[in-house]
């Protein structure tokens, strides 16, 4: 697996990240090790995590997936092996009013979240530490962005974590272009630590022109972080969750209302003809394409719930496309 450099910290991470949301959850023990040790074999080490993973699983209450990684990391001793990245900001503080039919209800979910204030920052470094068993992550992110919160607070106490040695690197998610900005000025003019990854919802398809989420990358983050190479995407969902290869995963997937129009639909034809042309499936041409990109480069999380799936997404790392393939994806669209 190739490397890649995060921001420009001079620490270099696999070009993919191993999403390890459903560990411990709905990924058993056993198949979640078979996983972990097979990324770490494939020469991975990016291993992406959070302290509320995976509360809207039925008897969970989140800290599930760090706790997973905990124990493989103590039984294989990897953690000098593993680049490994956690968050804060994201738990539910009221679970059974967020779940509807035992299902997450994320527009309600949105207003219970546990926020950045310091207090949840620094409870949330040292908890996420006892499960995970360790001294100190690589890269410790706000979950969600906090706008209730002033920022001033949460990043003195994130710069406080990485001085008190707990977390190396600090990096957002789920935030506005604008507030990135302002988050990166309030750090420069206090001297305070910033943030050198960033975590958006990103794929081949473009968000339609009526959407306004703060979580996936538009047009302008992306011209964003290509002026700004010190901060590196990390791709939440590269393949939205399979729907490259299946019309009806799509149709049935929660965000497709954010994407669905005449520009995806121009898009996915490309990659169906690209993935015919090389003999590989739709959801490998698009997480290949990411790969591909350097305006700015991507780091694409796989989260995978079962080894059929991992399996499934190795073969996009050795997928090349020429300049005629990438060209065709480039121009497509309505």
């Amino acid at each position: 697996m190739k490397r890649t450099e995060l921001g420009r910290t001079g620490t270099t991470v696999s070009q993919v990240a191993l999403g390890c949301m459903l560990m411990g959850t709905y990924t058993d023990q056993p198949t979640s090790y078979r996983m972990l040790d097979a990324f770490l074999g494939a020469g991975g080490d990016f291993l992406d995590t959070a302290n509320c993973y995976s509360w809207w699983h039925a008897g969970s209450a989140g800290g599930e997936s760090e706790e997973l990684l905990g124990r493989w990391m103590a039984d294989r001793g990897t953690r000098d092996d593993v680049f490994l990245a956690t968050k804060v900001g994201g738990i539910v503080t009221d679970v059974p009013a967020a779940l509807v039919d035992g299902r997450a209800d994320w527009d309600v979910a949105s207003k219970l979240f546990e926020g950045t204030g310091a207090d949840v920052v620094r409870r949330g470094v040292d908890a996420s530490l006892r499960r995970l068993g360790t001294d100190h992550v690589d890269l410790y992110y706000v979950h969600v962005d906090d706008p209730a919160t002033p920022l001033e607070e949460t990043l003195e106490a994130l710069d406080g974590i990485v001085r008190a040695g707990k977390a190396r690197h600090i990096g957002w998610s789920n935030v506005r272009t604008w507030r990135l900005e302002r988050i990166r000025q309030l750090a420069d003019r206090h001297g305070w630590t910033a943030p050198v990854a960033v975590q958006q919802q990103h794929s081949y398809l473009r968000p339609a022109p009526r959407t306004d989420r703060a979580g996936i990358a538009g047009p302008e983050l992306l011209d964003y972080l290509t002026a700004h190479d010190d901060l590196s995407l990390v791709a939440y969902s590269p393949i939205l969750q399979g729907i490259y290869d299946d019309p009806d995963r799509r149709a049935a997937h929660r965000m497709w209302s954010a994407y669905s129009g005449p520009d995806s639909e121009a898009r996915l034809a490309v990659v169906g003809k690209v993935a015919a042309d090389l003999g590989v499936t739709g959801n490998q041409v698009a997480l290949a394409w990411l790969l591909h990109q350097r305006t700015p480069a991507v780091v694409p999380i796989v989260g995978t719930r079962t080894w059929e799936q991992f399996e499934a997404f190795r073969p996009a790392l050795d997928v090349e496309l020429g300049a005629e393939h990438l060209a065709s994806l480039e121009a497509a669209g309505a």
